[in-house]
């Protein structure tokens, strides 16, 4: 019996084992990075910032240039002409200011590139290739920029096409605009890991006082008979 209890009992040794197991198994698991811990969300700044803001712009520009026309006009074929012509205006200057905007960015790391090699004293084709392979496209800066504006920009174009009334066309418009500019805001803040409800406001707040200020000046210009 005596030895059948002696067999029982855990010795000392096997216990330390098992608790320093224990601890190492835990630490391993505390200690382990997980791939969203290791993506750096930093990298995704240049083109979300291109895509918010193109998409912001072209919603804004639009919807405000929309109803600085309805302040004033009844007819709904000027309100969308007007639109249209917003939209194509503001994809090509998106485009060719992205387009100026990255390549000189491109000349900047060109030029920067070579000072290194220079100072490195060594110009290997395969270190080229690889410097050539970072460098920013300027005319794919150029397409998704006014890809985005132009998204962006048909929103309210859609939102007053079949409304004939002026007063709900207005109305529509508005509040169409509004929703996306909030879908847009927390699409960037989702995307980027930001905070969702304050990206919202901040965009939102900015596209009210834009069409806001838009509306109230033309209409006090169209009142004046300017």
């Amino acid at each position: 019996m005596a030895a059948l209890r002696t067999c029982e009992r855990p010795s000392l040794s096997n216990l330390d084992m098992s608790i320093h197991v224990a601890n190492d198994a835990q630490k391993n698991q505390i200690q382990v990075p997980t791939a969203e811990d290791e993506f750096d969300y930093s990298q995704r700044a240049q083109w979300l910032r291109a895509a918010v803001l193109g998409a912001n712009d072209g919603l804004v520009s639009v919807a405000s240039l929309m109803m600085g026309v309805g302040a004033v006009k009844d007819d709904i074929k000027a309100m969308l002409v007007a639109g249209f012509a917003g939209l194509v205006a503001g994809a090509c200057s998106m485009a060719i200011g992205e387009f100026v905007s990255v390549y000189t960015q491109r000349d900047i790391e060109v030029a920067q590139m070579k000072r290194e090699r220079r100072k490195r004293e060594s110009s290997g084709d395969y270190e080229q290739e690889t410097e050539r392979e970072k460098l920013p496209n300027p005319g794919q800066a150029a397409i998704a920029s006014a890809l985005a504006f132009s998204i962006g920009a048909v929103v309210p174009l859609l939102a007053a096409a079949f409304i004939r009334q002026k007063k709900v066309r207005l109305a529509v418009v508005a509040a169409v605009a509004s929703l996306a500019l909030a879908v847009f805001g927390a699409t960037g803040a989702v995307i980027g890991r930001t905070p969702v409800v304050s990206s919202s406001f901040r965009v939102l707040i900015g596209g009210w006082m834009a069409m806001a200020i838009t509306f109230g000046l033309t209409k006090l210009v169209g009142t004046a008979g300017l």
